[in-house]
């Protein structure tokens, strides 16, 4: 028989998680009709409840209501005591953890129905799930084409980690006063509109693709900062386009994860050329290898494989070493590392290595 090494799993315990991964897209469904249809819901206000019971209350069948909680025994959402469920915690992450819900619809509503094109992501290099969803080259470039619930799961899913570093990295960012910012990719402005609420004097330039700023000048109007927050236009994947300069600090949150490890340096690059001997290059990304819990880690590697059949077909979530190595071939040094930031990411601060190497000197 074959060594498997250091694996230590039984066989009965390997051959049960073998048939997880085999029912998973069965089973995910199942999970998710027991949470919209109500029916977690309904176990959560009552401490326990039968077949029948749901079945009238939530005016679904008999025979519904049996198969998904059976389902659900499976799942270890529910588990049945004297003809009764009673729910799980389990069963209560998927009904109320807003981190799992927002997990859930994304899977659901972007990647579902792409996820069946990963072989052919992976052998021809493309985002081939994208046909799905329209057809774009990357899913950046239809963001803001999206349908209005697909569009409303990416962005939570996108907004959800990154919202939770905000209170712990503006002391970070605005500890030595900068007086600009360069936000590489903002987005809808989200970030940007953050730090112009933090400091009453910074001005920001939000960079990234034209359908995106447009998004971001609407909601900057809305918020008034039309005389502090400016956007420009602009694909970084085109060589021929520098990145501006003449700001303190060039910012980049959950950005380099939508390239692959070439496109990275390149950027990396630019971003070395635009700047000054005494500005500073912050990072903001979720590292695989860099997770407290093992969650984190499993749910960093599925949303890689989304990047590989949704997004653009050659990113992913990195392992940290991965870009610590291109930052320093770009021609930096790290200057500081903040790991656990919000829920899973780092924050890395960057200066340019000639700067460093004149402090030595002095």
């Amino acid at each position: 028989m074959k060594d498997f090494g250091s694996d230590k799993k039984n066989v009965v315990q390997a051959n049960l998680d073998a048939q997880k991964i085999a029912f998973a897209p069965i089973m995910f469904q199942a999970a998710k009709s027991l949470r919209n249809l109500g029916i977690l819901e309904y176990l959560f206000n009552n401490d326990k409840a039968s077949i029948e019971t749901i079945a009238t209350e939530l005016n679904l069948s008999v025979y519904g209501v049996k198969v998904l909680l059976e389902a659900g025994l499976s799942l270890e959402m529910v588990y049945l005591k004297d003809n009764e469920f009673i729910l799980t915690k389990t069963g209560y992450f998927i009904l109320r953890d807003k981190m799992t819900n927002v997990n859930m619809d994304f899977t659901q509503d972007v990647n579902y129905l792409a996820m069946n094109r990963l072989e052919e992501s992976i052998v021809n290099g493309k985002p081939e799930g994208l046909k799905e969803l329209g057809n774009w080259d990357t899913v950046y470039v239809g963001l803001s084409e999206l349908p209005e619930k697909i569009k409303k799961s990416w962005f939570d899913f996108d907004h959800f980690y990154s919202d939770y570093t905000f209170p712990e990295i503006m002391p970070i960012l605005f500890s030595n006063k900068p007086r600009s910012f360069l936000d590489v990719g903002g987005n809808t402005g989200k970030f940007s509109l953050q730090c112009a609420k933090y400091d009453p004097t910074v001005k920001i330039t939000i960079l990234d693709l034209p359908g995106q700023t447009e998004v971001a000048r609407k909601n900057i109007r809305e918020a008034g900062f039309q005389d502090r927050i400016s956007t420009i236009d602009a694909n970084l994947l085109d060589n021929s386009i520098p990145l501006p300069k003449g700001f303190d600090i060039i910012w980049m949150s959950q950005f380099i994860d939508c390239f692959s490890l070439e496109e990275i340096e390149t950027i990396l690059k630019k971003t070395h050329e635009a700047m000054t001997a005494d500005a500073s290059f912050y990072i903001l990304e979720t590292f695989w290898d860099l997770q407290k819990f093992q969650a984190s880690t499993y749910s960093l590697h599925a949303t890689s494989l989304y990047f590989t059949a949704v997004a653009n077909g050659n990113s992913q979530m990195f392992h940290s070493k991965d870009i610590i190595k291109i930052i320093e071939k770009a021609g930096f040094v790290i200057d500081e590392m903040h790991e656990m930031i919000g829920m899973s990411h780092t924050l890395i601060k960057c200066k340019k290595r000639a700067l460093q190497l004149n402090n030595s000197l002095n």
